[in-house]
């Protein structure tokens, strides 16, 4: 056993003698190793880890999508979602769930209401996922039918949070505000079942829903494919089902579309993670070639030292195995260290990451991942150390000790430590030309215009009893009672109610609309504009410029002629070489409501920030809406936090039965859909510092290297009258000549890669000039000042020592 680590020993108080050599490999492989390791461990939580449900590439999720794509996910009635699931043939088992997911849902809790995140889901449900409770039961088929008690089965998160993991919450009542539904807890759901995302509790939708309003419910199913059936199938059994005659004739141009289950809650964040795992890639192999390097050039100046132990009688074998403990212990400690940073950056990660990321409380550092690191830091010994071992031991002892040559035998090898230097510039400049697109899409996208002013704006979520306001009129009318009251308030400047809170994306109204004049198949090809319900004062408290026209006034009431503001785009779809102001478009099932256009503004980017969607604005007093709007726009004169007190109290005090269940400034919104991106950029920024820090000690490494190499040459040149500053520049020549080689290269595979890029980016080309050249000149600096010390060392050379040093 003794014999097995004195080669250890030996290679640790050798590695202590060049302590500047030895941590500058422990930190790269630290660094490298760490990094991917997180990688590894994030995209194995949200990518590779298979989802908590049996069989999960049988979940699939169909829905509808136009023909002509203007439409998609779009969502069938219950009675069409409910015969559509028992008549199915691809499907062993079928279930619903609501359009809105797990849509938040105002709870009483005491005196007041909080929210929790509700998914309506058919009685098979469960039973479909293939998953069991932790405690109680889940919803059965028989929970699901008229006049049944309605239960509710808590998720696990849900259960921590509002219970405290009491495992006595079984037979607890839950009940909404809204339509004071008092649900019984039977179960709770295990860590990880949380679809529809972020759900908090699952109801029965026949239980949960009054008749009433079961056609304003709509759902996706989500189906178990039987043996031999394929997502196609499905898909083309929907389209089949879209077409027949008694299916409304608005479907009969709609086909199937479907998403398995994996797919549809990896979501977004996919083509990110994978720019993440490249860019892991690119480090990890960065972080070898760097320490390959550093290994040969210090093997370089170990030949006369290898060339005396063979000398005195050492084996090659022996001398081999000496190099490869000290290879070993540089690996192994580097992998040590490297486990610490990539437990950091997991938690910074998990830190900084959007909320709504899927399965962000499973991220941590587990065995899968720590294997992970043993692994790469094997590989790391194995290839970083035994090809400059064996290189460095091939030296012929005695040629060696007598010419006094003793870098002559691998002089060959500097062509190859010179591509390797040229292959860390092409990986730091793809690497680094990412983050530099990624923060300048960031940029662009922090800075879109929403043609609307954001500041001094709150947003409100009232919850309303529907028992005391079940109709559009008397919803209508206690928001023209409610909304004076708000106005009149010190600190509101004006108020208006919205159709949904800020970047909802698909959680708003939308509709098409007939131009007057035109024929039936140029009506179907009309876009869908986004529907808002607004009060007179909507534009103003938005702070959203009228172009064209005027805003709405109190004239525009019930018994008025029908009037809409539309946005450019959509006028210039209607009318592109007409004055929109007095053109007409037609609405509704029969097109019997005729709207007069009397105002143009922009298109706003409110329900996407990186879309500016087309607009129909309605005035509220005309609505013929099934339902109100019960989302609140509150302009502020100050801090809009600081009136949400009064406002709470001013609502409950003059409307019984209706609560403000949330309010927020609109920054609290904006940072949703700026998180993922800044996340991505934050992190692939980190990357490129790191790439960009191996490759700068690369190629000092380098430049040093052939200093010293070429000491004799250098002493040469200069008694024949060479000056230092040409040697110096010799010297950098040699440095930009090897980063220019990296850099083009980096170009060409930046440019093989822009289609990954294109996914993520907002605003900016793949191939942006402007970013290439910046980076490209950035290294090019940073490859001079890494050659200034060697160029600076080479001006200082002595002729007369130069010629007597070996080399």
């Amino acid at each position: 056993m003794h014999q097995i680590f004195r080669p250890f020993g030996s290679a640790i108080h050798t590695l202590r003698q060049t302590p500047a050599f030895a941590l500058t490999a422990i930190l790269t492989l630290a660094l490298g190793i760490g990094l991917a390791t997180a990688v590894f461990t994030v995209a194995d939580a949200l990518l590779l880890r298979r989802l908590p449900y049996p069989a999960q590439d049988q979940l699939v999720v169909l829905s509808g999508a136009s023909r002509d794509g203007s439409v998609d996910h779009y969502p069938l009635g219950y009675d069409d979602a409910s015969e559509f699931s028992r008549q199915s043939w691809s499907f062993r088992g079928a279930a619903l769930y609501a359009y809105w997911g797990a849509s938040p849902t105002p709870v009483r809790e005491g005196d007041g209401v909080s929210r929790l995140r509700r998914a309506l889901v058919s009685g098979s449900f469960f039973e479909v996922l293939g998953v069991k409770p932790e405690i109680g039961r889940t919803i059965r088929p028989e929970d699901d039918v008229a006049g049944t008690a309605p239960v509710a089965v808590l998720s696990h998160g849900a259960w921590l949070r509002r219970y405290g993991g009491d495992p006595t919450v079984l037979g607890t009542r839950l009940v909404t505000f809204e339509d004071s539904v008092a649900y019984t807890i039977v179960g709770v759901m295990p860590q990880g079942i949380d679809f529809p995302s972020t759900v908090d509790f699952w109801a029965p939708v026949v239980a949960s829903t009054p008749p009433a309003r079961m056609e304003y419910v709509a759902f996706y199913v989500l189906g178990r494919l039987d043996p031999g059936a394929t997502e196609a199938s499905a898909r083309a059994e929907l389209t089949r089902f879209f077409g027949r005659p008694e299916t409304s004739p608005w479907l009969h141009d709609f086909q199937g579309e479907s998403q398995s289950l994996p797919r549809l809650l990896i979501g977004d964040i996919k083509p990110a993670l994978l720019v993440f795992a490249a860019a892991a890639g690119l480090l990890l192999l960065i972080t070898g070639v760097n320490v390959a390097t550093l290994l040969l050039v210090r093997g370089m100046g170990r030949v006369r030292e290898m060339a005396v132990r063979t000398a005195l009688g050492a084996s090659r074998v022996r001398v081999i195995g000496q190099l490869l403990a000290e290879n070993a212990t540089l690996a192994l400690a580097g992998g040590g260290f490297g486990v610490v940073v990539a437990a950091v950056a997991v938690k910074v990660f998990v830190g900084v990451a959007p909320g709504d990321v899927p399965r962000l409380d499973e991220i941590g550092l587990n065995t899968t991942a720590l294997l992970g690191a043993l692994g790469i830091t094997g590989v790391a010994m194995l290839l970083f150390g035994l090809a400059p071992a064996v290189l460095t031991s091939r030296v012929q002892s005695m040629l060696v000790l007598r010419s006094g040559t003793a870098l002559q035998p691998l002089r060959n090898s500097r062509r190859g430590i010179e591509a390797l230097v040229a292959g860390q510039v092409a990986i730091a400049f793809l690497v680094l030309s990412a983050a530099g697109l990624l923060g300048r899409s960031l940029i662009r996208l922090e800075r879109a215009e929403l043609a609307f002013d954001p500041s001094h704006l709150l947003i409100g979520q009232l919850a309303v009893r529907s028992d005391l306001y079940d109709d559009p009129a008397k919803q209508t009318r206690l928001l023209e009672t409610l909304l004076p009251e708000l106005t009149a308030l010190p600190g509101v400047g004006a108020a208006s109610p919205l159709v949904a809170v800020p970047f909802s994306g698909s959680r708003g109204w939308d509709g098409r609309f007939a131009a007057e004049g035109q024929s039936e198949a140029q009506a179907a090809a009309n876009p869908l504009l986004n529907m808002e319900l607004v009060t007179p004062d909507y534009f103003a408290t938005l702070g959203v410029p009228i172009l064209r026209g005027r805003a709405f006034t109190p004239a525009d009431r019930e018994g008025a002629p029908e009037v809409i503001v539309l946005s450019q785009s959509a006028t210039r779809h209607y009318w592109p070489d007409a004055d929109p102001i007095g053109q007409r478009l037609m609405a509704g099932a029969e097109l019997e409501h005729v709207l007069t256009v009397v105002g143009v503004v922009p298109d706003t980017r409110y329900r996407s920030l990186r879309e500016a969607r087309p607009s129909v604005y309605f005035p509220l007093a005309q609505s013929f809406f099934p339902f109100a709007p019960m989302t609140l726009a509150i302009r502020t004169v100050g801090s809009p936090d600081g009136v949400v007190p009064t406002i709470r109290r001013t609502i409950a005090e003059a409307a019984p039965g209706v609560a403000l269940e949330s309010a927020a400034p609109f920054e609290t919104y904006l940072a949703e859909p700026l998180a993922q991106p800044r996340l991505t950029t934050m992190l692939l920024t980190l990357f490129a510092g790191a790439a960009v820090t191996l490759a700068a000690v690369g190629l000092f490494a380098i430049m040093m290297t052939m200093v010293r190499q070429r000491t004799r040459e250098l002493g040469i040149r200069m008694a024949l009258g060479a000056t230092g500053q040409a040697v110096s520049w010799m010297v950098m020549r040699r440095g930009l000549r090897i980063a220019s080689v990296g850099l083009g290269a980096g170009l060409l595979g930046s440019l093989a890669t822009h289609r990954l890029m294109a996914s993520i980016l907002f605003g900016v080309s793949p191939t942006d000039g402007l970013t290439l050249a910046i980076v490209a000149g950035g290294l090019l600096l940073l490859a001079g000042l890494a050659g200034v010390i060697p160029a600076r060392s080479s001006a200082r050379v002595d002729p007369v020592v130069a010629l007597r040093a070996d080399g």
